[in-house]
């Protein structure tokens, strides 16, 4: 059989693509060529191919008078990575007439070693939920993979460690039966950070302004000057935050997946990502020739903190407005746009100034303080939820006992809170979100002030010169404070307590 095919794939953005492999042999001097618009790692499979198909026991191509064409269609699809060595390696085997088997509903993926043996490659688990969805029944994948592909039922997947015992499996010889993995909830891990609420000394009211935005997903910034706990607030936020449930969990895995940050465990909890401020705008919003997802995206469903916020360049500050508004972002290149979700909370922090003290010790003049805070615009600041101080300790605040607060007890309120707020979203017919992430459509049905709020909350808007949105990121964080005490109606003090947290250092 001097032809045949077998299957593969890959992810283009957050896409999957089925890969069709095809292989001709035919008699005359060696040549071996892989057309398709593969980049450099594809082109160097032949060379892993060659030895991974010699040392399991086969002849390999390089040791023949033949001509190999090996063709990835779609052929207007750039191929990157070696994910398609297994595909590559059988459909070779195959086509010489070495091994026989049915390739067809069948899928492939695994790069190859010199030695035969299969490692692990990206994006699996998104490869894995397209390829059920377009009816391949028996996916094959590197055993370092089996983790990603628990998460997913449908059909039958296979880890793989050899090529050797995977051509036994799919020519079904004795003592090469593979099993299937079998499909498992994740398992909720330990929360990822060892810094409870408990351990930080005074902060009582950042405390209680990080508690109601992980309660409502309410964006924050903290500031005050250097040394009074706005990193450890912001690595404690975490731990408050709920673990993510089942489709969460595929779809922050998929994306990890994919970027290729994803460890030999699932993710279950919120991720926490803490770029440098001296990372690039396209490592923060994601891109490259072929984009690739940011820190923004790595962040979806849980944390991005942005430490030393004025720190950032103008470009990556501005860059947050339409993810933080939209919770997506689009990158457009000339070879095409890919649109990467960004569903995340962003915690800011920042001094109140280049020396960072803003006191009597401050070094820094009028026109450098302006130049500082002016990095952060109106439009994004506008975008922040809640702008909550963090001020200078007490020396006996520091010496005194564990606050008995603990991240575990705050989380406790928090779910109840967001059992509250879904509650509401079920019975009025809206979406299922918290109350940061309800729209202007629905935000007259879901949040109501009484005649007397109302008119209160207008004539404090005008006095400060709020926005339209900063209008309504007041009613949310109010509903938020007023679902913490699990009151159905908002009442004036949760409405001042909002405002409080509207309140700019600049």
């Amino acid at each position: 059989m001097p032809h045949a095919k077998t299957y593969s794939a890959q992810i283009h953005g957050m896409e999957s693509h089925i890969v069709t492999i095809e292989v001709d042999t035919s008699n005359g001097l060696h040549s071996f060529s892989v057309v398709g618009l593969g980049d450099k790692a594809v082109e160097e499979s032949k060379d892993r191919i060659s030895s991974a198909i010699k040392n399991s026991g086969y002849t390999s191509p390089k040791n023949k008078n033949q001509k190999v064409v090996i063709s990835l269609a779609p052929a207007d699809i750039r191929k990157e990575g070696p994910s398609f060595d297994l595909g590559m390696a059988l459909a070779y085997l195959l086509a010489s007439g070495d091994i026989d088997f049915d390739p067809d509903k069948k899928l492939f993926l695994g790069e190859l070693a010199l030695d035969g043996s299969i490692r692990r490659v990206h994006g699996v688990l998104p490869i894995i939920r397209s390829a059920i969805s377009q009816g391949f029944t028996d996916i094959y994948i590197p055993t370092e993979n089996s983790h990603e592909a628990g998460l997913v039922g449908g059909a039958q997947i296979y880890p793989i460690s050899k090529l050797e015992n995977t051509i036994g499996h799919l020519e079904e010889r004795k003592g090469f039966v593979l099993k299937p993995i079998i499909q498992a909830k994740p398992q909720i891990n330990q929360p990822l950070t060892d810094m409870d609420m408990s351990y930080i000394h005074g902060q009582e009211s950042a405390k209680r302004g990080l508690e109601i935005a992980a309660a409502g997903r309410h964006n924050v910034a903290l500031y005050g000057p250097p040394g009074t706990g706005k990193t450890m607030l912001a690595k404690a936020f975490r731990g408050i935050l709920p673990p993510l449930s089942e489709e969460e969990i595929i779809e922050v895995t998929a994306i990890h997946s994919i970027a290729g940050t994803l460890g030999l465990q699932v993710i279950t909890e919120p991720p926490f990502r803490a770029p440098h401020h001296t990372a690039s705008y396209a490592s923060i919003i994601g891109g490259g020739a072929f984009p690739r997802p940011g820190e923004i995206t790595l962040a979806h469903k849980g944390i991005l903190f942005l430490d030393e916020l004025p720190e950032f360049s103008t470009s990556v500050i501005e860059s947050l407005r339409e993810p933080l508004e939209e919770k997506k972002i689009t990158v457009a290149r000339a070879r095409g746009s890919v649109t990467f979700p960004a569903d995340c909370i962003l915690v800011a922090a920042m001094n109140p100034c280049p020396c960072g003290y803003g006191d009597d010790r401050c070094t820094c003049g009028s026109g450098l303080r302006a130049q500082y805070v002016r990095k952060i615009s109106g439009p994004l600041s506008d975008r922040i939820d809640m702008w909550i101080a963090v001020s200078k300790i007490e020396y006996d605040k520091l010496g005194s006992k564990i606050d008995s607060n603990s991240s575990q007890k705050i989380q406790e309120r928090i779910n109840k809170t967001r059992n509250i707020q879904y509650d509401r979203c079920r019975r009025l017919g809206i979406a299922r979100c918290c109350n940061s992430e309800i729209g202007i459509r629905d935000i007259d049905k879901a949040i109501t002030l009484i005649p007397e709020l109302s008119k209160f909350l207008s004539v404090t808007a005008e006095r400060l010169g709020l926005s339209g949105r900063g209008y309504h990121r007041i009613l949310k964080i109010s509903r938020t404070i007023a679902d913490l005490e699990e009151k159905e109606i908002i009442e004036k003090k949760h409405l001042l307590e909002a405002l409080q947290y509207r309140q700019k250092p600049f």
